[in-house]
């Protein structure tokens, strides 16, 4: 949430409104934060919350005497959640490309999304803003069936696949060596499955949903050694 609270506190363009309501979320977890460190910080915690105490809205003389946060089951937001580990998922996805590459930090990538779903699309549209500034990119650029897509570096969130164009940025035989080396992991990833299914005892012995879970990640698993696998050879093509 710090990170997601920078593109809204720095954009000119955001609200008023909008930035009174990321500074009010920061400033009121930071309290219950501090209330749920204090047993074993006790005096930075103190002399912290004696100075936001008013901001936040907390009463009384001393943080000794706040109650301990209790958790709030009804406000959790499974969507919001699922939504933000996709979010991170993306961001990782090119920080790795990044890494893997020696692509600077600090340069602006294009990054096309491609194979994606109506979901995808619309994690896409809510969190554009962020996406941009805090994986530092040009743009997005959503790929529909039928569109060329360029030939570039690849990562994996979910089905979705994630392509930083490799012309002027990213070197052919490293590129082609990363996408070997996530394609022996996959390998063995669908080897390791495959021998689980392939174990009766696990089969008949195991919970369906646990057995079904595994029959989901196989597929998942080889849906993605397929992508790779293309993206191997359109790059071998080059």
């Amino acid at each position: 949430y710090l990170e997601l609270s920078k593109p809204v506190l720095w954009d000119e363009n955001a609200t008023a409104e909008q930035k009174r309501g990321t500074r009010r979320t920061l400033i009121r977890v930071l309290e219950t934060t501090l209330r749920l460190a204090h047993p074993l910080m006790p005096f930075i915690t103190e002399e912290i919350w004696q100075k936001i105490k008013d901001l936040s809205g907390a009463q009384g003389e001393t943080i000794m005497l706040a109650p301990y946060p209790v958790a709030d089951e009804r406000k959790v937001d499974a969507e919001a959640s699922a939504d933000i580990e996709w979010l991170k998922a993306v961001i990782l996805g090119v920080r790795n490309i990044r890494g893997e590459m020696n692509i600077s930090p600090a340069k602006k990538l294009p990054l096309f999304f491609y194979n994606g779903s109506d979901q995808d699309q619309r994690r896409l549209n809510d969190n554009r803003q962020y996406l941009i500034k805090i994986a530092a990119l040009e743009d997005v650029t959503w790929l529909n069936p039928g569109d060329e897509a360029p030939v570039s570096a690849t990562a994996l969130a979910g089905n979705l696949e994630l392509l930083v164009p490799m012309a002027g940025l990213i070197d052919k035989d490293a590129e082609l060596e990363r996408l070997n080396k996530e394609t022996v992991k996959l390998e063995k990833d669908i080897q390791k499955t495959e021998g689980k299914l392939g174990n009766a005892s696990f089969v008949d012995k195991a919970p369906k949903e646990v057995v079904d879970k595994e029959r989901d990640r196989l597929d998942g698993l080889k849906s993605a050694l397929s992508k790779l696998q293309e993206q191997v050879r359109r790059i071998e093509s080059l």
